[in-house]
């Protein structure tokens, strides 16, 4: 029978496909979602003094003209001096070449300002340490750099500009050819980094932002257009926050957001109208990341938009240090105008990357179209570099993907494993697909694939049980009330419960049959205090001292999931507060199963 005449019949199909109904796990095991509002948590952008220096007291002068690179230079040093604050760039056009920042900085463009960048390479000059497509070397500096800074920002409301097609960097995309071959070579070839020398003379160009091996960093509230390379680049950096930042980008190479080797990152309420990926997660490449060695982990992606082109949440390709933990909730794919996305979610790899991809999760991705597949997992992506390097087949496993909707692109699911590193653990699940070109899921040297309702032009996929919502306002309170005053809830408002051990919330919920159900219990949790219950089932715990860890914020909503036996009919679902802070704030009880 042929695969996808196959993959159409009900029960177990081949290749480790499993057209499921309910979906249940063992009592103890848990949502990978339950990690999220850890991450979060760890998650503060940095503050900074009330000093402020005008980059105008400096001499930078704002006629689109002025070189204001020393002026940029100077009002840097000076607010780094004095303990840190802001560096404010006042309405106005500012030339300048490269802007290194330094600790304890808040660079803020203000409204009606813009920070153009000059056209010529030697503004760029002389080289620092980066990461070229993932290899260690020195190169142009990018636009605005950082190499082992704390306490880093970039704000608007204003605009930076990096101009690129006024200057020669778009031009050097058909002649890297033969130095983006001997940088591979060198990695392969174990050079030292100090000896991989390029910049004057050769064709490898600069990034936008990148910001090496730094703490604490903030981009928010900024308008980002036209770089010459990927646009905001946090590389080997910790505690990363990207806010309500627009990018604009059109050429080769000219990705949205690609954290690389950084842990504990937040990506949220952005528009990326880019030529190339939206949001990337990446971690070197090939020898030279396997060599590094670090990953990029706990990185959360939400509530941004998407414009074209290329994927929309992206892993890779270079992935070679190895990618886990990512999280991309509540985003919009949506035509741009000039481009559409070419994926909806894109994992990327080959078998000289080598590495690790382990725990990426999407839910709630929506939108359209997208010109070339809805979920594409590829193992198989095109290499290149001279002798290509070791095979280091990489490992790519447990993905989930739920609430993917996507209307209008050539296929739904596409996973092309490796004959010799199957792709591992994948689910899909509630997902809706319409307008699709070949309908029929393709899955190849894939295992413990799992489709449970999902619908492809009509055609359903796996059954199971959609989950039912009880609203908290609904419940059964003691000492506490229903509320409406932070944004973000379900239904007519949340619970908020009297700081006290005890308080507590009680659902009626009813079972069609007995059996493993799924309880998802929204919440807000704005202090930085974690805030556990207890869960009871039919009067039994049965998750004693849950877990509730702050949100951020308690506008910020989270999850946490318990698995329980319920009967069939009426059953109650109690949640109490065992600290003296009282219950979380309690939006909604969700019911999956049995």
């Amino acid at each position: 029978m042929h695969r996808r005449d196959f993959l159409k019949s009900a029960g177990v199909a081949a290749g480790g496909v499993l057209l499921a109904g309910p979906l249940t796990r063992p009592a103890y095991a848990a949502s990978p979602w339950d990690q999220v509002p850890a991450i979060l948590a760890r998650i503060v952008p940095p503050t900074f003094p009330d000093r402020t220096f005008d980059i105008t007291a400096y001499g930078a002068v704002g006629d689109n003209t002025t070189d204001c690179t020393p002026a940029f230079a100077k009002a840097i040093a000076a607010c780094n001096a004095a303990g840190g604050g802001t560096v404010l760039v006042p309405p106005g056009t500012y030339r300048t070449g490269k802007i290194h920042l330094l600790s304890d900085v808040n660079l803020h463009v203000d409204a009606g300002a813009t920070v153009r960048f000059r056209s010529d390479a030697g503004s760029y000059l002389p080289t620092v340490f980066t990461r070229w497509q993932g290899i260690e070397c020195y190169n142009y500096s990018p636009f605005i750099y950082a190499y082992g800074r704390t306490n880093v920002a970039i704000t608007g409301p204003g605009t930076i500009d990096g101009n690129a097609a006024a200057g020669p960097w778009f031009g050097f995309d058909d002649k890297r050819g033969p130095d983006w071959d001997r940088l591979q070579q060198m990695a392969l070839d174990g050079v030292p980094v100090d000896q991989r020398r390029f910049g004057d003379g050769h064709y490898l160009k600069p990034n936008m932002i990148q910001l090496y091996n730094c703490s604490n960093i903030l981009i928010e509230n900024v308008h980002l257009r036209n770089p010459a390379m990927w646009t905001i680049h946090p590389v080997l950096s910790r505690n990363v926050t990207v806010r309500n930042v627009t990018v604009y980008s059109r050429g080769a190479m000219v990705d949205g957001c690609d954290p690389e080797s950084c842990a504990d990152v937040l990506i949220e309420g952005c528009s990326f109208d880019t030529g190339d990926d939206g949001t990337v997660v990446k971690s070197g490449r090939d020898v030279d990341g396997r060599r590094v060695g670090v990953p990029s982990e706990n990185i959360v992606i939400r509530n941004n938009s998407y414009y074209g082109r290329w994927g929309a949440i992206t892993v890779g390709s270079e992935m070679s240090g190895g990618v886990r933990n990512v999280f991309a909730q509540d985003n919009r794919i949506l035509p741009g105008p000039s481009y559409h996305s070419f994926y909806a979610v894109y994992i990327k790899t080959n078998n000289r990357r080598g590495g690790v991809v382990d725990g990426i999760h999407v839910r709630n991705l929506t939108g359209g179209p997208c010109d070339r597949g809805g979920l594409f997992v590829d193992m198989n992506y095109s290499l290149t570099g001279p002798g290509y390097g070791p095979v280091a087949d990489p490992v790519v496993r447990n993905i989930t993907v739920e609430g993917l909707t996507v209307d209008d692109s050539p296929f739904a699911i596409k996973l092309s494993g490796s004959s010799v590193s199957h792709i591992a653990n994948v689910t899909i699940s509630n997902s809706t697909f319409t307008s699709i070109g070949t309908a029929a899921p393709q899955i190849s040297n894939a295992d413990g694939v799992v489709l449970s309702n999902v619908r492809i032009n009509g055609t359903l996929y796996g059954g199971g049980p959609k989950a039912v919502r009880y609203e908290a306002e609904d419940a059964a309170i003691s000492q506490g009330a229903v509320a409406a005053n932070h944004a973000g809830y379900s239904g007519t408002g949340f619970v908020d419960t009297v700081n006290v051990a005890g308080s507590h919330v009680e659902w009626t919920v009813s079972a069609a049959a007995a059996g493993t159900a799924t309880l998802l219990l929204r919440y807000a949790n704005g202090t930085t205090t974690g805030r556990p219950m207890d869960i009871a089932v039919n009067g039994t715990v049965v998750a004693a001292g849950k877990a509730f860890p702050g949100t951020g914020s308690w506008d910020t909503w989270a999850s946490a999931t318990v698995t329980a036996q319920l009967r069939a009919g009426t059953n109650t679902v109690r949640a109490t507060a065992t600290t003296a802070d009282g219950c979380p704030n309690l939006d909604c009880l969700d019911v999956t199963g049995p």
